[in-house]
């Protein structure tokens, strides 16, 4: 499976962005799916993934209430609100196959940019 992310831009703290990841080559019907974040000078952190079959969620803290993800079989989304400068990072989104137990595909990356 393929995917490209996009919706990275540059916007002041407390804006809004709405991140989307298109698959391609198959559906991700299957997949467990995220979006992980790597700021200058630190380790890729995972900020929020959806379960294959939509029931189970997970955001990471600094996130939570103001990050949504959301998905489809084709397309996953990050409606992120309220943003702040440390939500300053390359966005990734990547697909799981069920059973995996790890992340094996990772779309390019999209920048996002909050300034204060």
């Amino acid at each position: 499976v393929q995917l490209q992310a996009s919706g990275g831009g540059v916007v002041q703290t407390g804006d809004s962005l709405r991140l989307s990841c298109v698959a391609s080559g198959r559906t991700i019907r299957s997949y467990t799916m995220g979006w992980s974040r790597q700021a200058p000078g630190r380790e890729r952190e995972e900020v929020a993934s959806v379960s294959w079959s939509g029931e189970t969620e997970y955001y990471l803290d600094s996130v939570k209430g103001r990050f949504t993800i959301s998905r489809d079989n084709r397309k996953l989304d990050l409606q992120m609100n309220n943003l702040k400068p440390e939500d300053t990072a390359v966005y990734y989104c990547a697909a799981q196959r069920v059973g995996d137990g790890k992340y094996g595909y990772w779309g390019q990356g999209t920048l996002v940019t909050v300034s204060s």
